[in-house]
């Protein structure tokens, strides 16, 4: 990703702040390059563990020209895959953590090296989100493949 690109996704991300300003500074000045950002207003975020997570990012990158953002978090223990906000007060899955409206998420300044909290997919500042059909399609392939079917 460009560096045009890089800007337009943190502005893109620091949109859901009241502070976009105060965002920016604090990727800028926190040595781990995070920041938390509210869920809900742009994007909600279904969070997988990686031994599901990893095979759905596969599965989906198979089914789609490009997924939506995802993350891995410190240790890649989860994985999280934003979708449009409102998708976290519908879903109904087992095993997913589901982040929205009234919740809160370490994310990392996108385009750079960060002290754990890193983008397997970046942004691309354009709000283009993953499908939660298609994702879920995704998780019950990759679940189908973990189980040898």
């Amino acid at each position: 990703m460009g560096s045009a690109g890089a800007m337009s996704a943190v502005e893109w991300l620091a949109s859901v702040a009241h502070d976009p300003d105060g965002v920016r500074r604090e990727w800028e000045d926190n040595p781990l390059g995070v920041a938390l950002l509210p869920a809900g207003r742009k994007w909600d975020v279904l969070i997988l563990g990686s031994e599901l997570g990893y095979p759905t990012l596969d599965v989906l990158s198979r089914l789609v020209d490009r997924p939506g953002p995802v993350l891995a978090d410190f240790g890649d223990a989860r994985i999280g895959f934003f979708v449009p906000p409102g998708t976290a007060a519908r879903w109904l899955g087992t095993g997913v953590r589901a982040v929205g409206r009234g919740t809160w998420i370490v994310v990392p300044y996108p385009g750079r090296p960060t002290g754990g909290v890193r983008w397997l997919v970046p942004p691309d500042g354009t709000g283009h989100l993953t499908d939660p059909v298609v994702l879920e399609l995704a998780m019950h392939e990759a679940a189908a493949q973990l189980a040898g079917g």
